[in-house]
């Protein structure tokens, strides 16, 4: 197991791996520390061919409430100088450098992430925890935008982007605006998550689900997560065309020779790892 102050990553025999963010005390807040663990977990995923699956989740009662108000306090003290950053400013360049970077490459990572939400999702955490291919949640758990009612900005890391996407406009204004929370189950039943169980098979249910991502031929999942992004855009002759061609060269290659072997065979088909 890798750690860092904000961050636990280990990689088990078969290729998963698990990335928990580890401010417990504090409810897990997006901190340097754990901005900067989980950057440096993602690389590890990336340069890692070996990994097969990532798992994202928290550690104790939630899983992140968000932004690390202590630290906006502490910035918002400082640029009371005259030459000091704006807060804004100083928040802009924490998001540029660090809060995007992590959504965006959680969004292009090469192996599937199965998000696994232990408790609260608030705030920025909201969208962190959205940002999985296959996203469950205990039934403890709940989904919180309070930037609007409460802080008067709007919602991050991502959460304008995926909400919408997911429960259509009407649900994600009335998150957003009115603030209210949505429990995991009303998340499973809407659709924002894949589903809500039971607190106590919240990880062994990650870790089934991550187990069964990873033996999937390993360019599948980018290839699927292509298709979709594309869909959200094309006109409907646009996306047959795109389906067409990536069959076309799909079909020539080796996980698609082996899928139709194994059928002949009736066999579980084997599929290689990662180049």
């Amino acid at each position: 197991m890798n750690d860092t102050n904000g961050t636990l990553f280990e990689v088990d025999a078969q290729g998963i791996a698990t990335l928990t963010l580890n401010e417990p005390a504090r409810l897990n807040p997006i901190t340097t520390a754990i901005q900067e663990g989980t950057l440096a977990a993602l690389q590890r995923v990336r340069e890692d061919t070996a990994i097969r699956a990532l798992i994202l989740t928290g550690r104790g009662k939630a899983f992140c409430v968000g932004a690390d108000l202590d630290q906006l306090a502490a910035w918002s003290a400082s640029a009371q100088g005259a030459h000091s950053k704006s807060l804004g400013d100083q928040v802009g360049d924490m998001m540029r450098q660090a809060a995007n970077p992590i959504i965006q490459q959680l969004h292009d990572l090469p192996v599937p992430v199965v998000c696994a939400i232990n408790g609260p999702a608030v705030g920025g955490g909201f969208g962190f925890a959205l940002a999985g291919d296959i996203v469950i949640a205990a039934q403890s758990a709940y989904f919180y935008l309070p930037f609007v009612p409460a802080l008067g900005l709007v919602p991050d890391m991502g959460a304008s982007w995926r909400l919408p996407r997911a429960v259509g406009h009407a649900r994600a204004m009335g998150v957003a605006l009115l603030g209210e929370r949505v429990s995991a189950l009303q998340a499973a039943q809407w659709g924002l998550i894949w589903a809500s169980v039971e607190d106590a098979v919240l990880m062994p249910e990650a870790m089934r689900l991550a187990q069964k991502l990873a033996t999937l031929p390993a360019h599948a999942a980018q290839e699927t997560r292509a298709l979709f992004r594309a869909a959200s855009a094309n006109t409907l002759p646009e996306q047959l065309t795109y389906e067409m061609q990536r069959q076309q060269v799909l079909l020539n290659g080796e996980s698609f020779a082996e899928g139709l072997a194994a059928f002949q065979a009736k066999r579980r088909p084997i599929f290689v790892a990662r180049h």
